[in-house]
């Protein structure tokens, strides 16, 4: 019943304008990342309060059901009442972990991905085994190699670097944008935390890092030191 009046909450608020925005936004064209990709044209904070909402009467079936949506705005609210899930039941974190892990195959958008994987993998992992989002790292699947690198934002936001910095290494050579974006991300991050650590990681691979992950990388840094990397004038 609460997974039937979740979803007839998020039609009540279709916006078949900001619908058709979406669609452009998130490349739902054929062959593109996001094609076949139905959007609703629902914000993210009406998504987040819904989510909110729903998320105590929801089961991990619930939640598989709406993963197995291919309307975006069920997977993203599946998603957020996961998150919520997961922080407020302790005692069943390993079974969300392990209900994220298998089902990454419907977690298949960049917002999808940022949305969930640090509070879900990062937070699991942080003081465990992390040897999973290395294999993640060197799937052929966009969004895994994806969600092993933003999974990491979890670690930098306390303080821990080494394996976002060993997953940027992996991914150093992808041939995808979004790639290229997430790990110039993650690698702003880091210098958001420790501007050393991340200087010191720019200055060994900068040169032969994707022009978009570099600018990512380097974008709060002062115009003088960006085009100084950009120009690839920074000395080791």
């Amino acid at each position: 019943m609460s997974l039937a009046k979740l979803k007839k909450e998020l039609r009540s608020l279709a916006n078949p304008e900001k619908a058709k925005v979406y669609q452009r936004f998130f490349k739902t064209g054929k062959g593109h990342y996001g094609e076949g990709d139905i959007f609703l044209g629902i914000t993210v904070p009406e998504q987040r309060k819904i989510a909110k909402k729903f998320y105590k009467n929801l089961t991990l079936q619930d939640i598989q059901k709406l993963l197995s949506s291919k309307i975006h705005e069920e997977r993203f609210t599946a998603l957020e009442a996961l998150n919520f899930m997961y922080e407020k039941n302790v005692s069943e974190r390993k079974n969300i972990f392990d209900f994220y892990l298998d089902n990454t195959s419907r977690i298949n958008n960049w917002d999808l991905v940022d949305t969930s994987a640090p509070y879900i993998l990062g937070e699991y992992l942080f003081n465990r085994n992390k040897s999973i989002l290395l294999k993640l790292s060197k799937s052929q699947n966009l969004w895994e190699k994806r969600i092993s690198i933003i999974a990491t934002f979890y670690f930098i936001k306390h303080s821990r670097f080494e394996e976002t910095l060993k997953i940027a290494e992996i991914l150093m050579n992808d041939k995808h944008d979004l790639i290229h974006k997430a790990v110039g991300w993650m690698l702003r991050e880091v210098g958001n935390k420790n501007l050393f650590v991340e200087e010191n990681f720019l200055k060994k691979h900068y040169k032969k890092m994707p022009r978009t992950m570099l600018r990512y990388a380097i974008e709060k840094f002062d115009d003088e030191k960006r085009k100084m990397y950009l120009r690839g004038k920074i000395s080791v």
